[in-house]
């Protein structure tokens, strides 16, 4: 991303000597308008745009122009901290240097647009959990496009096989309360919905440089709260759909008119699953980045599929203890 075609003056010229350089330089390098200035081994003093230059007196020194403490880059920072220093800064060009503070060379922020567009390219490609094309779409072959998208596939079907394996495990409770499943897709989906909404804003606030490993905590509360808050919203619209369909529109609950005698025990135990499944979708979501970055990993890869595909088996598994403590107890065996 660095390159090393970049104009730089010595402090100790005058102002004429400056200009006599930079035309000189002019017809070599594309990247004109600003200069760094240097000492005579070559150390990063200043950075100052032509136009200062050339409306300075041509006889004073290039040491008398005004100039703000150098922004920089080390020569060993990611392309990452290059975009994270040209969005704080907004700066055209921004020189790189060595551990002596020599400058190498520049970062434009041409090259680093180029680059973030790459990055955002492949966010988006691992949220929706396949592997980046290397050419547009409608030119890559369907053999590459179809290896591209398996393995991630794979993954996660194997997840769902989890989900499965555990409504296997409360197939009896299914068998007492057939109503249970037609909320089924209704409770997953809501702790899949609400886990990817968490886990796009840490990703997101973890490539804007909010926040970092430290502030997992803080993130961990907020999501309590947050997720608390959403799953009593929808909570609380799961309990009137319950009670306003038993009441009006009775032939659409099921085999029976209404939800059965038992109807206020379901709307309940539809209410706190939602709650609890809500609010473990959004830890997961907002947990899961924190735990691939600690891994190593990168946190984009934190699929929204993935978290999904976790959710949905506890998800499960929530809502079938909640509904064995508030209405199976009640139905007759």
């Amino acid at each position: 991303m660095m390159t090393t075609k970049f104009v730089s003056i010595r402090q100790n010229w005058t102002i004429q000597q400056a200009l006599d350089y930079v035309k000189e330089r002019a017809k070599d390098v594309y990247y004109v308008h600003v200069v760094c200035s240097v000492d005579e081994a070559g150390k990063l003093l200043g950075v100052h745009r032509i136009r200062d230059i050339f409306t300075a007196d041509a006889a004073s020194k290039v040491s008398d122009l005004p100039a703000a403490p150098p922004i920089y880059l080390k020569v060993t920072d990611s392309q990452t901290d290059a975009v994270k220093l040209f969005r704080k800064h907004s700066r055209t060009i921004i020189p790189v240097v060595n551990a002596d503070m020599i400058v190498l060379g520049i970062v434009t922020v041409d090259d680093v647009l180029e680059t973030a567009s790459e990055e955002a390219a492949k966010d988006i490609a691992f949220l929706g959990a396949v592997e980046v094309p290397e050419e547009p779409l409608l030119d890559t072959p369907l053999t590459q496009l179809i290896r591209q998208r398996a393995g991630w596939l794979v993954i996660l079907f194997i997840g769902e096989m989890f989900t499965a394996t555990a409504m296997g495990f409360f197939e009896g409770e299914i068998q007492k309360a057939v109503v249970l499943s037609l909320f089924l897709p209704l409770i997953i989906s809501s702790g899949g919905n609400s886990g990817s909404q968490a886990s796009a804003l840490v990703i997101r606030a973890m490539a804007l440089a909010e926040i970092n490993l430290k502030d997992w905590f803080k993130v961990f509360r907020r999501e309590i709260t947050s997720g608390l808050g959403l799953g009593v919203i929808l909570g609380s619209i799961g309990f009137a759909r319950i009670t306003i369909w038993h009441y009006f529109f009775p032939n659409l609950c099921g085999s029976t008119p209404g939800y059965g005698e038992h109807w206020l025990l379901l709307a309940l135990v539809i209410f706190f699953s939602l709650i609890g499944v809500v609010l473990w979708g959004s830890l997961s979501g907002a947990m899961l980045p924190f735990i691939l970055r600690r891994l190593g990993f990168d946190p984009a890869k934190a699929a929204a599929p993935f978290v999904a595909t976790i959710v949905d088996v506890t998800g499960l598994i929530i809502y079938f203890l909640i509904a064995g403590l508030i209405l199976l107890p009640h139905l007759k065996t």
